[in-house]
């Protein structure tokens, strides 16, 4: 694909929308799996013309296979508490590509968006690609935030990678502090195979002498980082070593916890997203903001966490009927997801069950099929690539293996599966919940709001 140099005389922004319209038409590795030379050479050479707009504020930079969105939104919420103007970066967006690129938990004003994307024009018009080379998506995604938040004068920047890491497009960072999260076998086209190929790719963005704060991790990550972080002379903060969740209790509002760091016990936490994993992801957050700024006060933890939320992160959309929607898609996500479904509205409901290819269709299903009641297989919408067969016959598989007996109901397409979903609810008096992915919440959440 060849692409045309851009006019901004012929083709002007005044939204965020058109923006987003015209980087549409750029590939886009999130609508399925294509071949692609990874390579930090394009965004470096954009963020040289434009004067390196991710030097605008000091960062936070979040890698990791699960929980990233929710520590960068986190990061975000401590640092806006603690009184930092605060622009935040997170994928995939749920109903809005605008969550992608905010100022705090806030859309920026349309003005900023209009005229970073007609900067962001211009910078791809003069950037020069060499024999075989394209721009994607996600290159130009990035510096449109960089371009955001340099002319919103933010403060500061919390920034969540996409997949990767080591050649994702925003590690072209000089963090204060690199933040990875748990690492599970993810996107092995692109990153590997086992657990240490994908740790060293989110290794990558460890920088030289730049504190590291690390979830908990299995033997063979905790190995790498423990590598990557010496050979670059980056302290490292491990999580089980440097702080501990204790008295965790999850209901309905949200999730209480005390925060215990080595130089002090933090009581009383609280997130409004309900699960067990939040109170981690929590902690993990705070510790990386406790090691930029040790002198921030507490109380920007308190409102900070108390205020923070994030689309499709086990969020109740319906009350009648009741309505989840969790973009897990991962088996330890989803396992995470339900333990905490089950935990707080029992047994038997109605699933909703949705995921792009590539994912460990069958671990999933092994552990939805004793939970509940009615399953309904379907599709992520349509901007995913899905096999809805492999789905479905992972589902019996399930199903036969276990001996348990729900009833799957097979219907592919999005929309109608979504309103049977709430009829069987509304009908039967049970709690529904839809995920396997981000972009079925999405469709979940795009039909019943």
């Amino acid at each position: 694909m060849v692409y045309k140099k851009y006019m901004l005389a012929s083709t002007p922004f005044t939204n965020a929308t058109d923006v987003y319209n015209w980087l549409s038409t750029f590939i886009n590795l999130e609508k399925g799996r294509q071949q692609w030379n990874f390579s930090l050479d394009v965004i470096s050479r954009l963020a040289e013309i434009a004067g390196h707009p991710e030097k605008c504020a000091p960062s936070f930079h979040v890698a990791g296979s699960k929980g990233k969105g929710s520590v960068t939104g986190m990061i975000a919420a401590i640092l806006e508490a603690a009184g930092k103007k605060t622009a935040r970066y997170s994928s995939p967006h749920v109903s809005d590509f605008r969550e992608r690129i905010t100022t705090g938990s806030n859309f920026f004003d349309e003005e900023i968006y209009a005229n970073a994307g007609k900067e962001l024009m211009e910078l791809a018009d003069q950037v020069k690609l060499k024999n075989g080379e394209m721009m994607s998506y996600f290159e130009l995604f990035t510096m449109w935030f960089f371009l955001c938040a340099r002319l919103s004068r933010c403060g500061i920047m919390a920034v969540e990678t996409g997949m990767g890491g080591r050649l994702d497009a925003t590690n072209i960072l000089d963090p204060l502090v690199s933040v990875i999260t748990i690492i599970e076998l993810e996107h092995t086209e692109y990153l590997g195979d086992t657990i240490a190929a994908i740790a060293a790719e989110k290794a990558g963005i460890i920088k030289q002498g730049r504190p590291l704060v690390l979830a908990e991790q299995s033997a063979q990550a905790l190995d790498v980082f423990r590598e990557h972080a010496k050979r670059r002379a980056s302290p490292l903060f491990y999580f089980p070593d440097c702080g501990e969740v204790k008295n965790t209790r999850v209901e309905k509002s949200g999730t209480a916890f005390d925060l215990v760091l080595k130089s002090e016990t933090i009581p009383g936490l609280f997130v409004p997203i309900p699960g067990e994993v939040q109170a981690k992801n929590a902690g993990l957050a705070a510790l990386a903001v406790k090691t930029a700024f040790p002198d921030l006060k507490n109380d920007c933890l308190y409102e900070g966490l108390k205020t923070f939320l994030l689309p499709a992160r086990f969020e109740k959309i319906s009350s009648t009927p009741l309505f989840i929607i969790d973009g897990a898609h991962t088996k330890t996500s989803v396992k995470t997801c339900l333990d905490t479904f089950v935990s707080l509205y029992g047994e038997g409901g109605i699933l909703l069950f949705g995921c792009a290819e590539g994912k460990d269709v069958l671990s999933m299903a092994e552990l939805c099929v004793p939970r509940f009641s009615r399953i309904i297989i379907t599709k992520p919408g349509t901007f995913k690539k899905s096999n809805i067969d492999e789905i479905h016959a992972a589902f019996v598989q399930a199903m036969e293996k276990q001996k348990a007996s729900p009833e799957i109901i097979f219907l592919p397409n999005t929309e109608a599966a979504v309103d049977l979903a709430i009829q069987l609810a509304a009908k039967h008096g049970l709690p529904a919940l839809g995920t396997g992915s981000f972009y079925l919440a999405g469709e979940i959440l795009g039909k019943i709001k």
